[in-house]
């Protein structure tokens, strides 16, 4: 069994080498290595105290006794969304803002995207440790290679445009000085509804709005998160950040 812990590790991390893979082709200026790697590192490391914090405040709101729609709006967007967002948003704000690396604008939304995809690294790692049953290894690649493909279109992806277009906003507030908090805030508050209308739609809807609904919200993020890609692509330096 224990090459089994290494499928599971390798082919959790394989939908999020792919996806850096693609967004560091974004970038004409390529990044250090090792910054890629140490945010990385981060956003898989900050896994754990995000899945520590969403426990404890599960348990406190099923102790709460709020009604269920109530229950579920709470959990998908504050303790679920909001909070993998806001500490996903953290790594870059205390490991790059003031690093001499950031050296355009764009580079904000790309560090963003890798803290986002070593969270999502570790996260697919979780799901393939799930219990599965007893299966033959021919069964068990195939059934990971499905958790995988999902997880690459859908959580991983959902992961990057989220954080993309916090990283987006968060690169405009350099530049808008009386509207910088405005714009932050803004950024993280779209991020958090969308990612939580993603989780609560897949979850809650019947189909086909269950599957409907996800694309359209993965469809509205990446319209946004490209853009803003081109659009910070064309301002040549980070404005005045302190």
């Amino acid at each position: 069994m224990d090459y089994y812990i290494i499928i599971y590790i390798v082919l959790g991390i394989l939908p999020s080498s792919i996806w850096l893979f693609y967004y560091l082709k974004e970038d004409v200026h390529p990044e250090p290595k090792r910054m890629i790697l140490k945010i990385f590192l981060w956003g898989a490391l900050i896994t754990l105290p995000v899945l520590l914090i969403q426990i404890g405040l599960t348990n406190l709101l099923d102790k709460a006794g709020i009604n269920l729609i109530l229950k579920n709006l709470v959990y998908w967007f504050l303790i679920i969304a909001f909070s993998e967002e806001f500490f996903k948003y953290l790594v870059i704000r205390l490991k790059v803002i003031d690093s001499p690396d950031l050296d355009e604008p764009l580079d904000v939304m790309l560090y963003m995207v890798i803290a986002a995809l070593g969270f999502a690294a570790v996260e697919n790692i979780f799901y393939l440790f799930m219990p599965i049953g007893q299966m033959s290894f021919d069964q068990l690649i195939s059934k990971i290679l499905i958790i995988d493909i999902i997880r690459f279109v859908g959580a991983t992806f959902l992961h990057t445009l989220c954080s993309a277009a916090v990283g987006y906003s968060l690169a405009i507030s350099f530049c808008e000085v009386k509207a910088r908090k405005i714009s932050l805030i803004a950024g993280i508050v779209m991020a958090t509804a969308l990612h939580g209308f993603y989780d609560l739609s897949i979850i809650t809807l019947p189909e086909p709005a269950k599957f409907i609904v996800p694309i359209v919200i993965i469809l509205t993020l990446a319209f946004f998160v490209f853009s803003g890609f081109e659009k910070l692509k064309k301002m040549k330096s980070i404005c005045k950040i302190n």
